[in-house]
């Protein structure tokens, strides 16, 4: 049987590889933060949202606590979806400048969200093993998106996996280059291209490090790459 993101959703969702992830993030959908008591937590892995032929592929670490794990789609809900989803409407990759919950009527044109690890982690840092436990399905994501011409990984900890993913998705030796914002690294003939970018945490946002503009400038760049690249399609959750 061919691959599909229905498929792959329909074993991302149940997903139990990880026990510690698993526990985690189960005891943050019981116990809610208090701004949220009165809503109902995903508590569950969160798959890729955006265009399936999108040509940016934009890689984040995990599911925030509060966040996706909350709303159930990836970097909506919190302050980090606030900051990523202003400037790629502002790039207009998105319809709208927010992301709040699912159908919210947010819709991504040539771009696709994913997340190096699916389960919210204790203190943001997923182990080795629950990394690896995760790749084999950022790789089929990265297989299914045929049209992608550019990954940007969000952080050092997406830009790694990504680097991980590389030998079994295209046959060719994982890149040495180490993470740096705004670095592009061609993966080969007919492959995307991997760019680096800081993650859009308030903890990045909110002193500087990475301003609206750097990343709506960096999101330019990206598609100044593709110049005479053929048109895309976009696609809209119901």
């Amino acid at each position: 049987m061919s691959d599909s993101f229905q498929h792959l959703r329909e074993e991302i969702l149940p997903c139990r590889r990880c026990p510690r992830l698993v526990a985690y993030r189960e005891q943050v959908a019981r116990q809610k933060k208090k701004q949220f008591r009165s809503d109902d937590y995903w508590g569950r892995p969160v798959p890729g949202f955006g265009d399936p032929g999108a040509r940016l592929v934009l890689v984040g670490l995990a599911p925030a606590a509060h966040g996706s794990n909350r709303t159930g789609r990836v970097f909506t809900g919190d302050r980090s979806a606030a900051f990523l989803v202003g400037a790629l409407h502002t790039a207009g990759f998105a319809n709208q400048p927010h992301s709040t919950r699912r159908g919210d009527g947010l819709r991504y044109d040539d771009a696709y969200l994913t997340a190096a690890v699916r389960c919210v982690p204790p203190d943001n840092r997923p182990t080795p093993r629950e990394k690896a436990n995760c790749l084999p399905y950022l790789a089929r994501e990265l297989r299914l998106l045929t049209h992608a011409r550019s990954v940007l990984a969000l952080g050092g900890f997406a830009w790694d996996t990504v680097r991980d993913a590389v030998p079994q998705l295209y046959g060719v030796p994982r890149p040495e280059a180490e993470f740096a914002h705004g670095r592009c690294v061609p993966l080969g003939p007919g492959r995307p291209m991997l760019w680096a970018s800081y993650h859009p945490s308030p903890q990045n946002t909110n002193t500087g490090k990475l301003t609206g503009t750097m990343f709506v400038d960096l999101l330019e760049q990206i598609r100044a790459s593709w110049s005479g690249a053929a048109g895309h399609s976009s696609w809209r959750q119901g």
